[in-house]
């Protein structure tokens, strides 16, 4: 214990914001610590902020760039008299400079050295430090050299396909999949902007494509006496544009013989660089059960509680521990590891098209019991388009791995998430899906089963009628609903109802019997209310009683109904759509509210309908609008660097 160098702190800043900030106060908390928030303008009356025992500003115009000021944040710190920062798990975490200016102002940076994340942080210098360690690491390019000619020499050499990955940062930015050399220079050119703007460095590496693997990660953790263990596999193989959907623990492919051998090598690294905190080597597995080293994370990541759930850890006090001078206090034969973990991420965005982002009011918002679940929403919150469109993580456990997917399946069909669109869907169809029910999902499932993950639903019509009840039930001018018998004449109501994928006409009226019955195109169906309260309607229709959440706003309905909430717009009194919508009339809008970051066309030009005109910044992704018509460029009606809304104007085009 005379050996220990202690650093002791008393009060931290969190320099993160939403669930994380939450996360980690919860554990500072529970040790005693006092906790300091920062926000942006877009974040004032954030969940996070109210929480924390002192919140400081340190942004204002553009909010998706005021938690990377590592000049604001320091000085925050001195100002709350923190002792300590604690990165969260996005940017900064990885950020040398940022570790640095912590040392350099007197404060503990809660993580590992600044020579540590310089030496691992960046994915060209890891792949050399692994390669000279004897690591399997996959065929590529990570020289100096950055022309757009070299690089694609090297990518001829190397192979198509071929992974283009930005040297900084990671969770998917700055990252493309390249099939063949045609597409590869505009596919460069995106990856450098998208990791520019992430993280301030436009350089990037090649890599040889595995063809359907398996992501695989192990978390290890080091001291600064020398200690280190690892916590076991987590297996992250179900992505989209790269980017994590489903994590869980252990991975079913591991096998302990293969899980030793993984942990001993990321053991390894973690005592050669004398790494100090939380840390996770990335791996790919192909389907001979062969691995290769990718890269590594020097932070805690977002799919931590996995992890947590199986070994019984707390991982952020381990971070607290560690960075306050204590020991770990574990060794690797202390780690026991039980049940299984899966974490979905819930995230605002539309997966039916191409998983696009999604900003705004969150109407309704009610998470559900029986699992964990990691936010920092609440009804009425405001989903900003500045920063990653994930918003929840729902964790379950059991001690079957099929009994952890059913408990999350439950948890997931009871989510109340109105108002915003959002993946839950789409990460039920994914659980259910027989692939990946036998364990068998990589990086390919959502690629490979795509249209059955994204089908249509087969009920629309039966949908279309309940919605068609509730209107009906809860319009304001309606007689208040009562059990029995109805005495009083009913007219039947025609409604317009848009359920996103086709639009429905439904008559509904009320029987003297006290039923309803909705007639449409093709059939009717007859309804029986039981209970209908404010939130909540229970109904028996074709001898089945079922029940369903929902909520009128303005001219939405939105129904959580069968574990799926759709998203209803009554179109009763609303004039015809035109054919602007699709961008018919020569006119390119903006698909979501987000930053130009490159208009690809100037007036004059003469451009082909489905041709990229204009890229735009969303939650931190890409995303290229193309013209709807061919034509000639006629007006330019935005500037690189504009902050737009949805809707609005950016290309017009004379068709031809």
């Amino acid at each position: 214990m005379s050996m220990m160098k202690r650093t002791p702190f008393f009060k931290i800043l969190i320099a993160n914001r939403g669930e994380i900030a939450l996360r980690i106060m919860r554990t500072a908390r529970r040790l005693g610590y006092g906790v300091v928030a920062v926000y942006s303008d877009a974040d004032r009356d954030a969940l996070h902020v109210r929480e924390a025992d002192q919140a400081m500003r340190i942004g204002e115009a553009l909010p998706s760039q005021s938690y990377l000021r590592i000049d604001a944040i320091i000085a925050a710190a001195k100002a709350s008299g923190a002792g300590a920062v604690h990165p969260g798990y996005g940017f900064l975490a990885e950020n040398e400079d940022f570790a640095l200016a912590c040392r350099d102002a007197g404060l503990v940076f809660i993580g590992p050295s600044p020579e540590s994340i310089r030496a691992m942080g960046n994915k060209a210098g890891a792949k050399d430090i692994m390669l000279k360690a004897g690591v399997p690491c996959v065929p590529g390019y990570q020289g100096a050299d950055q022309s757009d000619a070299v690089m694609l020499k090297e990518a001829r050499k190397i192979g198509f396909p071929v992974m283009i990955k930005a040297v900084a940062g990671g969770g998917g930015r700055g990252m493309r999949l390249v099939a063949d050399a045609a597409v590869f220079p505009d596919a460069l050119r995106s990856a450098r902007s998208e990791a520019q703007g992430a993280f301030g460095d436009p350089t990037v590496i090649l890599e040889r494509a595995i063809v359907d693997p398996r992501h695989i990660e192990v978390q290890v953790f080091g001291d600064r006496y020398g200690n280190a263990i690892h916590l076991g596999e987590r297996d992250c193989s179900v992505q989209r544009r790269h980017q994590k959907l489903i994590e869980e623990a252990p991975s079913p492919a591991v096998t302990p013989k293969l899980r030793a051998r993984m942990g001993a090598v990321a053991v390894d690294a973690v005592r050669s660089l004398r790494y100090e905190g939380a840390g996770t080597l990335e791996f790919l597995l192909d389907p001979s059960g062969e691995f290769y080293f990718m890269e590594m994370n020097t932070r805690l990541q977002v799919e931590h509680p996995v992890t947590e759930a199986i070994t019984g850890l707390d991982l952020v006090e381990l971070q607290l521990r560690v960075a306050s001078g204590e020991p770990l206090g574990l060794v690797q034969e202390d780690i026991k590891f039980s049940g299984h973990a899966i974490e979905v991420r819930l995230c605002s965005e539309d997966a039916g098209h191409d998983f696009m982002p999604q900003s705004g009011r969150m109407a309704l918002w009610q998470m559900p019991g029986g699992v964990r679940v990691e936010h920092a929403l609440q009804s009425g919150s405001e989903i900003p388009p500045f920063y990653d469109s994930m918003i929840a993580k729902i964790i379950s456990y059991g001690t079957s791995r099929d009994e952890a997917r059913g408990k999350l399946i439950s948890g997931l069909e009871q989510t109340a998430a109105f108002g915003v669109t959002t993946n839950q869907g789409f990460l039920i169809s994914c659980l259910r899906h027989p692939a990946f029910a036998r364990g068998e999902a990589t990086t390919a499932f959502i690629g490979n089963h795509r249209a059955e993950l994204l089908a249509p639903r087969t009920d629309d019509k039966a949908e279309a009628a309940l919605a068609a009840l509730l209107l009906y039930a809860t319009h304001p001018q309606a007689p208040a609903w009562r059990s029995g018998r109805s005495l009083a004449a009913a007219f039947p109501l025609t409604t317009r109802i848009d359920l996103g994928q086709a639009v429905h006409e439904v008559d509904i009226v009320r029987e003297r019997d006290g039923g309803y019955l909705a007639s449409f195109a093709g059939g009717e169906q007859r309804f029986a209310i039981d209970e209908l309260g404010c939130d909540t309607i229970r109904f028996r229709t074709n001898g089945l009683m079922e029940s369903a959440r929902f909520l009128r706003d303005g001219d939405r309905l939105y129904i959580l109904h069968r574990g799926v909430t759709t998203d209803v717009r009554d179109l009763t009194l609303a004039a015809p759509v035109s054919a602007a919508a699709s961008g018919g009339d020569g006119k390119v809008r903006a698909a979501m509210n987000g930053r130009v970051v490159a208009v690809l066309v100037k007036p004059g030009d003469k451009v082909a309908a489905g041709q990229p005109v204009m890229t735009l910044e969303a939650m931190k992704m890409e995303h290229v609008h193309t013209a709807g018509v061919t034509g000639t460029v006629s007006a330019i009606d935005v500037a690189e660097g504009e902050q737009v809304t949805t809707g609005k104007i950016v290309v017009e085009i004379e068709a031809a």
